[in-house]
């Protein structure tokens, strides 16, 4: 379900799997009481979020004063987050940035719409895998619900595993968070995760990152138009 990547007495990184809640879901355990139950600590506090179906790096604070200084980050988009997914269609562009509101659709779904109050915005470059599969590397400046998944879909190319926004079915939701980057008490991390599970995101996948996204943050990005700060979600 998890995997210990750090432990501070600040704060805990994991690598979380696909398939398990942040929060209790239903009758199952969410992820942040199994690793307070599994570290016996008495609290720990979740200051982001990541969808059930994705995996990857997660940061959780481990007292209240680190708690406030992460979540005051992740709100002010000081945290550097970078993302791995796969699809099998060829988007619109190979790279670009995704601007718009977002507004709730259909079954708990969101949808992407052209004025841009209070924007999702993403960033995203993308290369060949391997014949019919494509690699993509995502940059969110914001944190809303859903919102890669969303951008990639608007690029004509959900996806893989995502078939609440139109992906092929898979055996797993091919979204992985691959870098997380924050600072605690004055101290910058930067942490990098590559994908364990799922068979596409296989050798051959953690080659192609390793060797073309290695550095993320020093990719040339598209540039950002200056929007009015959003409350991130994720």
């Amino acid at each position: 379900m998890y995997q210990i990547v750090d432990q501070t007495a600040d704060f805990i990184v994991v690598n979380k799997a696909p398939g398990i809640s942040v929060h209790k879901d239903q009758a199952e355990a969410g992820l942040t009481m199994l690793l307070q139950q599994d570290l016996g600590l008495e609290q720990i506090y979740l200051v982001h979020r990541l969808d059930k179906v994705t995996s990857g790096v997660m940061v959780f604070a481990t007292n209240a004063e680190v708690a406030a200084a992460l979540s005051e980050q992740f709100s002010n988009r000081e945290v550097s987050k970078f993302y791995l997914a796969l699809s099998v269609l060829k988007p619109k562009r190979k790279q670009g940035l995704v601007c718009g509101d977002m507004q709730k659709s259909r079954r708990g779904s969101w949808k992407l719409s052209r004025s841009q109050h209070n924007p999702a915005v993403t960033q995203f470059i993308s290369s060949s895998l391997k014949p019919g599969f494509r690699l993509f590397l995502i940059k969110p400046a914001t944190g809303k619900t859903h919102q890669i998944r969303v951008a990639l879909k608007s690029e004509g190319a959900p996806i893989l595993g995502d078939t609440m926004y139109g992906g092929q079915q898979a055996d797993r939701m091919y979204l992985h968070a691959y870098q997380l980057g924050f600072s605690v008490q004055g101290k910058h991390f930067r942490y990098t995760v590559l994908p364990d599970s799922g068979e596409h995101f296989n050798q051959l996948c953690k080659e192609k990152v390793q060797a073309a996204y290695d550095q993320p943050e020093l990719i040339a990005w598209p540039h950002i138009p200056k929007f009015s700060k959003a409350k991130n979600h994720e």
